[in-house]
């Protein structure tokens, strides 16, 4: 595992603290290795500047050892569509976010096609599950609160359907296209259980936890507003709002057809996450 700042040791896992942009020395680092799994996620409000050589190191680096390029994506290429996201729509988002990652993607595929790289892309909606702390929208912002019995705040419409991924099932399917050939040279969508609103997501959550009902509050557009004078964060959301404001569904049936995938249940799913965090909460008070 490579990131900037180093990890603390971990059974089974070797980490190497650089900038991966870094692509020489990148590369000696996967010399060897079957799959370089690209899982960066630099801040939003860095994209644009970010992702570009970060891209063209990983890049560099699948190339220089044959290592199968493994991409994890999202779904902000596509942009604003009407119905359910699928891998054959095209990458038609006009926002930076969606732009800098369609770009990503394109760009490696170019090089898969030329046969200089190997590469495939995994596309997930939001992740929550066990380790997930920051970025999902159901994590640090909503599980701590509900585990207490106390409001939780959501962006845009609690009411409308949104996809909601299980970070193991991303995990799964990174390792999964990894090894299958016939997965490699397109992108793929992580298989993903029904769409579920944010307020029955919280309700399956605080049922779960036992809290009992907890209310859902959506954040005022002029409070978004205003915390985005001073938040880069906050300021960037503006782009993915519609995200949250209509139904944003995932199709993952071809995955499912190809490989026979299919997501972990939703009571599994939401068990195994409220543990978790009761577990973490435990333990740092």
């Amino acid at each position: 595992m490579v990131t900037t700042s180093g990890r603390r040791p971990e059974p089974g896992i070797q980490h190497f603290a650089f900038d991966a942009t870094d692509s020489a020395r990148l590369t000696e680092t996967a010399r060897g290795a079957a799959a370089i799994h690209n899982c960066a996620a630099p801040p939003y409000h860095h994209w644009a500047r970010a992702w570009p050589p970060l891209a063209d190191s990983v890049l560099a680096a699948a190339e220089a050892t044959g290592a199968v390029l493994v991409l994890l994506g999202n779904l902000y290429g596509y942009g604003p569509v009407d119905g359910p996201l699928t891998e054959e729509l095209p990458l038609a988002a006009t926002g930076t976010k969606g732009r800098v990652r369609a770009a990503v993607w394109e760009q490696a595929r170019k090089l898969h096609e030329q046969g200089r790289v190997r590469a495939v892309e995994v596309r997930a909606s939001d992740f929550f599950g066990p380790g997930v702390t920051e970025g999902g929208h159901l994590a640090g912002r909503v599980l701590p609160p509900l585990l207490r019995g106390k409001p939780v705040s959501t962006l845009g419409d609690p009411d409308v359907p949104h996809s909601w991924t299980y970070l193991p099932d991303v995990a799964r399917t990174l390792v999964e296209v990894a090894g299958e050939e016939r997965a490699w040279g397109r992108p793929w969508h992580v298989p993903t259980e029904p769409a579920l609103s944010v307020r029955a997501m919280v309700d399956r959550l605080a049922a779960q936890a036992g809290t009992g009902p907890v209310a859902v509050r959506r954040i005022p557009p002029a409070a978004l507003g205003l915390a985005s004078l001073f938040s880069p964060l906050i300021r960037e959301l503006k782009e993915v709002r519609y995200q949250f404001d209509r139904p944003f569904t995932v199709d993952a049936h071809a995955y499912e057809a190809a490989f026979g995938g299919r997501a972990t249940p939703l009571d599994e799913q939401v068990k195994e996450t409220v543990d978790w965090w009761r577990e973490r909460l435990a333990a740092t008070g």
